[in-house]
């Protein structure tokens, strides 16, 4: 039976997300930001760190994405604004928002997130979470997050 792709996107999972997490690199930015929400959403840790600059993944741990996994039950995806991360670019940005719920809490978590294209494949860098009406996974309040050190160069 098909089942729908949690990204939102309309599309079947196994021809949409779950092609990346098959190991097919998505073509864009704002494909691997979909398809990462769809790894937070199914515990694919393995994915989430595969898919995140190595730059600026040394705080990131494999724990801490499984416990935000098990913690978190993902409910929706709003994409919002997409900048470059296409064919020909080296980066995008995409600005989006992810609806859930934290140990039964209400959450949006609202992010403007940064990709690099390495090698021909599309790489997390970093974001800057925004407040949102509602706490982000793990926080009390809304709260901005300081950027990270930057990869590559912006435009």
């Amino acid at each position: 039976m098909p089942h729908p792709c949690p990204c939102g996107s309309g599309r079947e999972l196994d021809a949409c997300c779950g092609r990346a997490l098959r190991g097919v690199p998505p073509g864009t930015a704002e494909g691997l930001m979909r398809s990462r929400y769809v790894a937070f959403g199914l515990g694919r840790v393995d994915y989430l760190l595969e898919t995140h600059h190595p730059q600026t993944r040394a705080d990131v741990t494999a724990d801490a994405l499984r416990a935000t996994c098990a913690r978190c039950r993902y409910l929706g995806l709003d994409v919002l604004e997409v900048v470059g991360g296409v064919a020909g670019d080296g980066e995008g940005e995409v600005l989006f928002e992810a609806k859930g719920l934290d140990q039964g809490r209400p959450f949006v978590h609202r992010e403007r997130s940064r990709f690099v294209r390495t090698d021909g494949r599309w790489l997390y860098v970093d974001g800057d979470v925004t407040p949102a009406a509602t706490p982000a996974p793990g926080k009390s309040a809304p709260s901005t997050q300081p950027a990270k050190p930057r990869v590559g160069r912006r435009r």
